[in-house]
């Protein structure tokens, strides 16, 4: 099933429920990037009023299995004249496995108004890299999507840049691309720590927050989107990092801060 299939299945769930199948196994657990965009579908059916999503912070709680049921609940905590406050859960077998805090909210007046800083001058997406998938070795995941590596180091070259990332989108046509989307797409890289490591050591998303610019600009089945991401701070296990995505024209589409743990 494709990314979009995944989530028109859970919309048409009168339970909330659906299957990740093993083609999107991240080692035994599905793959985040989709679990955090199949609770966050879930919030944005909950919603009374047609706000756009500024801001969610996720937390894996626990590895969800791929071809076992999850069930999606979400809450609104808060309705305020401009802004809901809501809570979304990844459910599987009684446990909870993901928690989202999202913040949706309509536009208003402001005398502020700052464009973003520019996006990185990068190689052009022929010229880059394709991140490869290799049966056993990268995760089954990342078959359905094409990285093409313009920043930085690939994981376990013992590098000591700070900054890493590249170029992304879904492989197959996936309909119109929305915010669920995009945090498929962010999630597909590997945390921005693993080149820093001179052999292979897994490592997993704690927490991620990301921020969505509104309005979203408009993008295509099959544009590709650049990331970049920067380590802030590294010790003891943990790694975290921020990143920020544009389109390919330079529009600034998300930011996102991921906090790492790190098993090597």
């Amino acid at each position: 099933m494709t990314f979009a299939e995944l989530l028109a299945a859970l919309a048409r769930s009168p339970e909330q429920e659906v299957t990740i199948p093993a083609s999107w196994a991240q080692g035994r657990a599905a793959y985040g990037g989709l679990v955090a965009a199949l609770v966050y579908q879930g919030m944005r059916a909950a919603l009374s009023e047609d706000r756009p999503v500024r801001s969610l912070a996720i937390t894996f709680v626990g590895p969800v299995a791929p071809g076992e049921v999850m069930q999606v609940e979400a809450q609104v905590l808060r309705e305020g004249k401009a802004v809901t406050q809501m809570l979304g859960m990844a459910r599987q077998n009684g446990q909870i496995m993901c928690i989202v805090q999202g913040s949706f909210g309509a536009s208003r007046e402001s005398q502020v108004s700052l464009a973003s800083e520019p996006a990185p001058t990068v190689k052009a997406v022929n010229d880059c890299v394709e991140m490869p998938y290799i049966e056993g070795v990268t995760p089954v995941f990342l078959r359905h999507f094409a990285v093409r590596w313009a920043l930085g180091d690939l994981p376990f070259t013992n590098s000591k840049k700070r900054e890493m990332g590249g170029w992304m989108r879904f492989r197959e046509d996936e309909g119109a691309v929305h915010e669920a989307h995009i945090l498929g797409l962010v999630d597909v890289w590997p945390p921005a720590v693993l080149p820093h490591l001179k052999r292979f050591a897994p490592a997993s998303s704690l927490t991620w927050t990301i921020e969505f610019v509104q309005p979203q600009p408009d993008q295509g089945n099959t544009d590709w989107l650049l990331y970049r991401a920067n380590i802030d701070h590294a010790r003891d296990g943990y790694g975290h990092a921020s990143a920020m995505v544009w389109r390919e024209d330079g529009t600034l589409v998300a930011i996102s801060r991921q906090t790492v743990t790190v098993f090597g």
